[in-house]
């Protein structure tokens, strides 16, 4: 399912979008293309998925989704969550489980996961969707983009994605060799970022770290990050508000030194904005 491409201008940037949040309001984004091998994988060839992270995870929901319209019993490992959410799940949790995922507690699920694995019909995905599986999906999305580009007549072409895993970064500077990719550490630093990509393989030569102004910790609420949300919204789309902020922020302290098109691709994960917001007030 191919995605429109929409012209943005930001704060004294003009780009484009690739509106991957516009593909599937539970299965958008980034998450759409990691998880399209799956979606093409007949329902009988698993049973039972397995996978791990955070309570709010944009990748738990599309994996609960993906195992909802598969008939996939769907195990998902996290960290023993505070009693108010127990009580009253909401966001993101709230929708997985509403969609039959099992959640396990666990005060470790990285070390309980590691003694797990893949056999049979029950098939195990890294945190993020961080797994070869992803390729695919991107090869597809790095598709669309060069069609798109050579239809538009663009011959700089500046690729920006956030990064979390890296994975989206990763192969689509793989499969776009003569394409710019553009991303930010949003978990870590640049060094953690290139690490988690080394374990897809050799990193690719025109994928570009940008380092932004000051560290932030993933996920944590910063009166900066909601202005730029906010910004954006305003200039004409919603993007999420966990990973855009700090791209977008990036982004524009970097933009005199891009020379050519930027094309954003939108990694989706909209209905996470929800939780993210209730932070900030």
């Amino acid at each position: 399912m191919s995605s429109e491409v929409t012209p943005f201008h930001f704060q004294g940037l003009d780009c484009f979008v690739k509106r991957d949040e516009l593909i599937d309001p539970l299965l958008s984004g980034n998450k759409y293309r990691k998880l399209y091998t799956l979606l093409q994988t007949p329902p009988e060839n698993f049973d039972t998925i397995i996978s791990y992270g955070g309570t709010q995870s944009n990748a738990m929901l599309s994996i609960a989704a993906l195992c909802q319209q598969k008939g996939w019993a769907f195990e998902y490992y996290c960290k023993p969550l505070s009693p108010q959410l127990k009580e009253q799940p909401s966001g993101n949790l709230q929708i997985a489980l509403d969609l039959n995922m099992q959640r396990i507690e666990t005060e470790d699920y990285t070390q309980t996961i590691s003694q797990l694995q893949s056999q049979g019909k029950t098939l195990i995905i890294p945190q993020g969707g961080a797994d070869p599986l992803a390729e695919q999906g991107i090869v597809i999305l790095a598709e669309e983009i060069k069609q798109w580009q050579t239809e538009q007549g663009i011959k700089d072409l500046h690729v920006v994605t956030p990064s979390g895993t890296g994975t989206t970064a990763f192969y689509l500077a793989k499969h776009l060799p003569n394409t710019q990719i553009l991303t930010t550490a949003s978990v870590g630093d640049n060094a953690y970022l290139t690490q988690q990509m080394s374990q897809l393989g050799n990193v690719p030569s025109n994928l570009k770290l940008l380092e932004p102004m000051r560290k932030y910790h993933f996920a944590k609420p910063y009166p900066e990050f909601l202005e730029t949300y906010q910004s954006l919204k305003q200039a004409g789309i919603e993007f999420d508000l966990l990973y855009a902020p700090l791209i977008w922020q990036t982004l524009l302290n970097h933009k005199q030194d891009i020379q050519g098109t930027v094309l954003y691709v939108h990694s989706g994960g909209l209905l996470g904005n929800d939780s993210m917001l209730q932070r900030y007030i």
